[in-house]
């Protein structure tokens, strides 16, 4: 009797153990998929989105604009002429005239995508959390809108308060005016801009730069209940750099190799 209850203790003991190590351990590292999955579509189209939630993404970042007549269109550059067949300002095109356009630029296969509305990249994640256990919220980074139509069509879709606005410090503080719950992400650049930042805009994560951040940073961003998102695009969409921001403790990183991140860090 007396070595069953030492057993049963040593079961409880080890069985204590392991939940602890479970609760401690740290949380997976969130993926946002930069203007989509564009490796396999051309950015910053639906293509590009749907295939990003198909690979298991927690965002998808989406750069919105406003056309003459004050429609909301996801476009990164201030111009069509790099991603699409068109010329000139996006500013000075009426919907109807960016419907012709083909925003598979480069993509023979892509040829029939068109710039994308904001309101339909909403419907498309919508759809998609209605039906799926794992949520896709969307990193917004408002190139040209003005924050009330932008924040009336997320809300719409149910997607304004899990989403996270990257913009410039005068902008978000104009958004924050408008909507007072938002998830303010503004850049930094160096330590010296965190209590500076926090004091005027009380961001619930920061866009830091990656060559700049180091564990001393993140640890005090943390402190103060902020997160910290980083992106790791063009020469630094490395596995080297995956791991690396894991172990400083990175909440969030941007890529444009969204598989390859999953596949590299545990999720």
């Amino acid at each position: 009797m007396k070595r069953f209850l030492v057993l049963q203790f040593l079961v409880c003991v080890c069985a204590f153990q392991v939940q602890a190590q479970q609760t401690n351990s740290p949380a997976p590292i969130l993926i946002s998929a930069h203007r989509g999955n564009t490796g396999q579509a051309p950015e910053n189209t639906l293509a590009a989105y749907k295939d990003a939630l198909k690979v298991g993404v927690d965002y998808v970042e989406i750069d919105v604009r406003t056309t003459l007549d004050g429609k909301l269109v996801i476009l990164h550059d201030a111009t069509l002429n790099r991603t699409t067949n068109g010329e000139g300002p996006l500013k000075n095109k009426r919907i109807v005239e960016l419907r012709e356009l083909s925003a598979g630029k480069g993509f023979i296969e892509f040829n029939k995508e068109r710039i994308p509305t904001l309101k339909e990249v909403c419907q498309l994640i919508s759809r998609w959390n209605i039906w799926h256990k794992k949520k896709t919220y969307i990193y917004v980074d408002c190139k040209d809108v003005a924050p009330a139509p932008l924040v009336e069509t997320l809300e719409k879709y149910k997607l304004a308060n899990e989403s996270y606005f990257y913009g410039n410090d005068s902008f978000l503080l104009s958004l924050k005016q408008v909507f007072p719950q938002a998830r303010l992400m503004p850049s930094l650049r160096n330590k010296e801009e965190i209590q500076t930042k926090i004091a005027s805009l009380h961001p619930a994560a920061f866009d830091a730069s990656f060559l700049s951040l180091t564990q001393e940073m993140v640890d005090e961003i943390h402190s103060k209940n902020i997160r910290v998102f980083t992106d790791l695009l063009g020469p630094l969409d490395t596995e080297t750099n995956y791991k690396k921001a894991a172990k400083l403790g990175v909440d969030l990183i941007q890529t444009d190799k969204p598989k390859l991140v999953l596949e590299t860090l545990p999720h």
